[in-house]
């Protein structure tokens, strides 16, 4: 076995990289101005809280566990082969769903610069093409150039967004309504309509937990990858609340202001150009870009990942447990996931399918299989609170019984973010999509059962393994 190569911060830019900062707040503030209206930064505080108490698992059982199928092994160890599988399973929709939306909104996005400079638009079915293709390649490198490239990519938008909330807040934002600390209060704005727009702004962290998937190629995985889950969740968590904080107050809280800011294609971009400069909002937008690009990266890798960790366990052919020695990489996975990506996406572009009533087939597709990978990935996070009540009564993680409030708050939170995404689903819908996923994954758990076994005991067998090498690395 290789020694592992990747840091903390590879680790810490796998999960920057797939949440995609710049991508969020470009593009995930604008559904929330017909619910919340100017409350948008209050309901990113209560995401930032809820999103908290989910990392809270998952940061208590990679203190325990490392392993390259993420959640499907950290709930397979806990609450057995099935529930570890029906978790897996619920994965691979979500970053297989990702794969395919990240290189749709990598398309509208080009689009949208492009025009910028007068050179026409090119359908996004050829985009998101290119878009694969470029990720595919990269993916079958080391994970150490992969993480550097992310690292990069979002630290460039990162820099941008918060040198114009400094500017922003330079400017005392609108001149009609300044800066208006009225936003963090819920005073007319219901209850229902805070939660429903919570829902929406959980979508920005979707994917933190990323680097949970790299356990076994991350150097002392039970020390970095906990750290890493923190540091993703608490650096975007202060980042997004300040930057939609900044986005309001920016185009103003009157009701002139919420409707430029619910209309805007890339508001982060439009921000930019009206407070600093024309040169300043293309800088922006290419970050957006750049950004959707680093998270389709993240995305095939993770997918790729996954596929390799269900099929060397007996579940599809070995060959997509694969891997290039030189590189350490999953390669036929990898390819086979971008290929899945290139085909969605060209049938939807040739199709027109689906329609989300945008007006832009390339956001109609990425908010479809967005709001699809999200809703299974509910499922595997709820799987996970589950899984660190049930570890610690097995004694397999040490905390003090009051903690367990924790993870029984996010499953609750989990819960609610569920019900408002499917209780209105019907046809073919992002949220029928997923929960036809979820389904069939759970009738596989329940049918399969030798394969369930066999898979539970490769596991523990691998989990043993690691524990041997972690009490090995630290003796040493």
């Amino acid at each position: 076995m290789s020694k592992p190569k990747l840091k903390l911060w590879g680790a810490l830019a796998l999960s920057l990289g797939l949440m995609g900062p710049t991508l969020a707040m470009s593009g995930n503030g604008q559904g929330i101005i017909a619910t919340a209206g100017k409350g948008v930064p209050l309901v990113f505080l209560l995401g930032f809280a809820g999103v908290a108490l989910v990392a809270y698992g998952f940061i208590r059982l990679t203190s325990r566990f490392n392993h390259a199928g993420s959640a499907y092994a950290l709930v397979g160890a806990t609450m057995g082969p099935r529930a570890g599988f029906i978790a897996g399973f619920c994965l691979l929709g979500t970053y297989l769903f990702f794969t395919i939306c990240t290189a749709a909104v990598f398309g509208a996005f080009l689009n949208a610069l492009l025009a910028q400079f007068g050179l026409g638009e090119w359908g996004f079915g050829l985009t998101a093409m290119i878009c694969l293709l470029l990720t595919a390649y990269l993916n079958t490198r080391d994970t150490t150039t992969v993480s550097r490239l992310l690292l990069v990519i979002e630290g460039i938008g990162i820099a941008s967004m918060i040198i114009l909330v400094l500017v922003i807040f330079g400017k005392g934002g609108a001149p009609s309504t300044g800066i208006d600390l009225s936003v963090f209060a819920p005073s007319g704005v219901s209850f229902e309509a805070i939660v429903a727009s919570v829902v929406a702004a959980f979508l920005s962290w979707a994917g933190f937990e990323a680097c949970a998937a790299l356990g076994e190629e991350t150097d002392s995985p039970r020390r970095n990858i906990p750290r890493a889950l923190f540091g993703s969740v608490l650096l975007t968590g202060v980042l997004f609340v300040l930057v939609m904080f900044a986005q309001t107050i920016g185009f103003g809280t009157d009701e002139a202001g919420l409707a430029a800011f619910q209309g805007s294609g890339n508001t982060l971009g439009e921000l930019g150009t009206s407070y600093i400069g024309a040169w300043f909002g293309i800088v922006v937008m290419i970050a957006a870009v750049l950004s959707a690009f680093a998270s389709n990266l993240s995305s095939v890798a993770t997918a790729a990942r996954l596929t390799m960790a269900l099929a060397r366990h007996g579940f599809g052919p070995r060959q997509l447990a694969t891997v290039d020695e030189a590189h350490g990489s999953p390669w036929v996975a990898v390819i086979t996931m971008a290929a899945v990506g290139v085909v969605v996406n060209l049938v939807s572009w040739l199709s027109g399918w689906p329609d989300m009533g945008t007006g832009n087939m390339a956001i109609d597709s990425y908010f479809f299989f967005a709001v699809a990978g999200t809703v299974c990935l509910l499922f595997a996070y709820l799987l996970t609170e589950i899984a660190v009540i049930v570890a610690w009564r097995k004694k397999l993680v040490k905390a003090a019984a009051w903690e367990m409030v924790i993870p029984a708050l996010g499953a609750l939170f989990i819960l609610v973010v569920i019900f408002y995404n499917v209780k209105d689903a019907s046809g073919i819908s992002p949220a029928t999509v997923a929960l036809a996923w979820v389904v069939v994954g759970a009738i596989i758990a329940l049918a399969a059962k030798p394969l369930a076994e066999r898979i539970g005991n490769s596991l523990t067998a691998e989990l043993d393994e690691a524990d041997s090498a972690h009490e090995m690395a630290t003796d040493a």
